[in-house]
């Protein structure tokens, strides 16, 4: 009776362990990409590749739709979208989540990363007549922000990650909102 146990227990384990191993996208892409490199398609090692980003792409923005805050006292919040672009329009993954109140107010929280585009708009933050230009400069918790004359809040964290808030909502709300992303989390990523 141990010995069935055991043997039970055993194929369990590699049943669980076999089908996480042989349920990863992304290595089963880049695996097809080094066998399409290693027998000379480059084409299909490419596609294999691009498979491969994307698949990542879209885990980081399932990883960004976590760290969105939850909604603030008074407001209700929708589901978090995801959606991941790959190399179109500079690549990004993106997460983002709707909030309302009673008012009718709306506030929209949107993390991108995984973009050219991120790294550019970082400039705008270490140049502060430049930032300046665009809105008023301000610190969410430890963080520069640019805060436009509507009150939305633009931040680039760790020089990857644009994190937006705008909306209907007032100017505080907005603020509230941004402090409550999880800066600590994103940044690790």
């Amino acid at each position: 009776m141990m010995i069935v146990r055991t043997l039970a227990a055993l194929v369990l384990a590699a049943g669980i362990f076999g089908a996480a191993a042989a349920a990863d996208d992304v290595l089963d892409a880049i695996e097809q990409a080094r066998k399409a490199y290693r027998s000379g398609d480059l084409a299909g090692a490419k596609q294999s590749l691009d498979v491969a980003s994307q698949l990542i792409g879209q885990k980081n923005a399932d990883n960004f739709a976590a760290l969105l805050p939850n909604p603030l006292p008074g407001w209700k919040a929708e589901r978090a979208q995801t959606t991941a672009v790959g190399a179109v329009m500079f690549g990004a993954s993106i997460a983002s989540r709707s909030y309302s109140n009673d008012k009718g107010e709306t506030i929209e929280v949107q993390i991108t990363g995984d973009s050219a585009l991120v790294m550019q708009f970082a400039t705008f933050f270490t140049n502060p007549q430049i930032a300046g230009a665009i809105g008023k400069l301000i610190r969410v918790g430890g963080q520069r922000a640019i805060q436009t004359a509507d009150g939305d809040i633009n931040m680039v964290i760790a020089n990857k990650f644009l994190v937006t808030v705008q909306g209907t909502g007032s100017a505080s709300d907005k603020i509230a909102y941004a402090q409550a992303v999880d800066v600590v989390r994103l940044t690790r990523m």
